[in-house]
């Protein structure tokens, strides 16, 4: 057995995988920690779960306030005012765009960087960019989205651990002044994001329909053959990054981005929220159904319960040890009716039938460097929307229809987090949380086996991935990071049940 330490994600979790001449034959991955937020949250206040889900997650917070709001409007049956539907998306995408920033050029890239590919002509120049602490492109990074985060700021007075939205809309709108920042601090953000890493204006890369025109536009100019987008593209061919971490092909986005009815926001997919919500099974598109939604335990350290159970009526009862039978994994599995299935900006991107994604997907299906190129270029769609819906926030208008209570009932809030499809399912009875019940992206994601042996996302993602040098398979960090896990990871690599040894996959921090 190799244990491999995996850094550079949030979170943890442990993969283990069994190599055999030379390409990995099995994965499991194994959240290692309890946390136990939704049985902290049984027999608080029915509003607790907007002050105490942020803090599940200092990189998505914003994304837990929203579908903790969500679910309380629709247990009160409110009907938010436009301006706060507007206030609440522009905090959520300045959130998805700064985190999908820091994971490409922090997290991802500095892979790109190991020693493993020193013999590769555009190894130094990876070097040279993306090195951890010192490469051109960090420090850039860390200066923009800082200052993209003033949006979620300007709302919530703080990022992250935000309690701005409430039932019924939002606790404060922006000044005239604030929103004339934003519309500065966007704007500069899409200026950086254009020249630095596409090397084009976001319209030449929405012209963008297929592979092949994909070619062509590396070919156009030095502008964008050099750019981020560019160079990764380039690099991750020549190191094989569109043949490996294909995964299931099983796809889920919950939607996000309720789009309001005199809005000049258009949605791609011709629905009510920007994001769409649905599911790709293989090559056919089907309408998501909440009542689909299952999480199952039997590889899981909770008490066993038959199949897989609808998040209202889910347990987190965490059982024993952690060392009992076929169990592995502190995280649950969730699974779409008997799916598994892998969320984020790939995921979006196929449903939202952005032309360029659906064609890779279709002519050469899912891998690491189709995943990471949906995560990078998502910003190209949030742009011009956050801008029109800047243009039509009114600092006048109203912003919160509040309720004196919450009534007892039960609901849920589904959204899409950077990482992707985010749930909260809560029940309250006589003012107190009864019940409460989160699916995170990385649930989906980096599930374990389900009830039927079935392995998660990223473990069907690992089986084929090549290992060249058993003491430094950066080639595991690559698939596992497209997925950009919410966890600490580490990774042991089996091969015929020997450790061989143990540092960081790419050997970098």
């Amino acid at each position: 057995m190799l244990n491999v330490p995996l850094n550079r994600v949030e979170g943890d979790l442990e993969v283990r995988v069994e190599v055999d001449a030379g390409s990995v034959v099995d994965a499991w991955c194994t959240g290692t920690s309890f946390r136990g937020f939704e049985n902290l949250l049984v027999g608080r206040g029915s509003l607790d779960g907007l002050v105490l889900t942020p803090r599940i997650c200092g990189l998505c917070s914003t994304a837990h306030l929203t579908a903790a709001a969500v679910a309380l409007d629709a247990l009160g049956n409110i009907e938010v005012p436009a301006n706060a539907v507007m206030g609440r998306n522009l905090a959520l995408m300045a959130e998805h765009i700064q985190s999908d920033a820091r994971q490409t050029f922090l997290m991802f890239a500095a892979d790109l960087t190991s020693a493993v590919y020193r013999d590769r002509p555009l190894h130094a120049e990876a070097v040279r960019r993306y090195e951890p602490f010192r490469g051109t492109v960090v420090a850039e990074v860390l200066r923009e989205t800082r200052k993209l985060l003033d949006i979620v700021v300007g709302f919530g007075g703080q990022w992250p651990h935000g309690s701005y939205m409430v039932p019924g809309g939002l606790t404060h709108v922006p000044s005239r002044s604030d929103i004339h920042m934003f519309r500065q601090r966007l704007g500069r953000f899409r200026a950086w994001f254009e020249r630095r890493v596409l090397g084009c204006p976001i319209e030449r890369w929405q012209a963008i329909r297929s592979a092949a025109d994909l070619d062509a536009w590396l070919d156009e100019n030095e502008a964008q053959r050099d750019g981020e987008v560019g160079f990764l593209v380039r690099f991750g061919r020549e190191l094989g990054l569109d043949r490996i971490g294909a995964g299931h092909a099983n796809f889920l986005s919950f939607g996000a981005l309720p789009v309001p009815g005199r809005s000049r926001v258009h949605p791609r997919a011709g629905v009510d929220r920007f994001i769409p919500a649905g599911v790709v099974k293989g090559t056919a598109s089907l309408p998501f159904r909440q009542e689909q939604v299952s999480e199952h335990v039997a590889h899981s350290w909770f008490h066993d319960y038959p199949g897989g159970r609808h998040p209202m009526d889910g347990e987190t009862r965490p059982y024993a040890t952690g060392e009992e039978g076929e169990k592995y994994s502190w995280a649950k599995a969730p699974r779409y009716g008997d799916l598994p299935a892998e969320t984020g900006p790939l995921a979006e991107a196929i449903l939202s039938r952005q032309p360029l994604f659906v064609d890779l997907h279709r002519t050469r299906g899912a891998s690491v460097l189709t995943r990471q190129l949906a995560r990078i270029v998502r910003a190209v769609e949030l742009f011009p929307a956050m801008e029109t819906w800047l243009d039509e926030l009114d600092p006048d208008a109203e912003s919160c229809r509040a309720v004196e209570d919450v009534p007892d009932g039960e609901a849920f809030g589904l959204i899409e987090a950077a990482r992707g499809a985010l749930g909260h399912w809560v029940k309250i009875a006589s003012g107190r949380i009864q019940h409460y019940q989160v699916i995170t992206p990385t649930a989906w994601n980096a599930s374990p086996r389900d009830a039927a042996g079935v392995r998660g996302p990223i473990e069907e993602a690992l089986i084929g991935t090549p290992v060249r040098d058993p003491t430094d398979p950066v080639e595991l960090g690559h698939v596992v990071r497209s997925f950009d896990p919410c966890l600490v990871c580490t990774v042991h690599v089996l091969r015929r049940g020997r450790t061989v040894a143990r540092r960081p996959a790419g050997g970098v921090p």
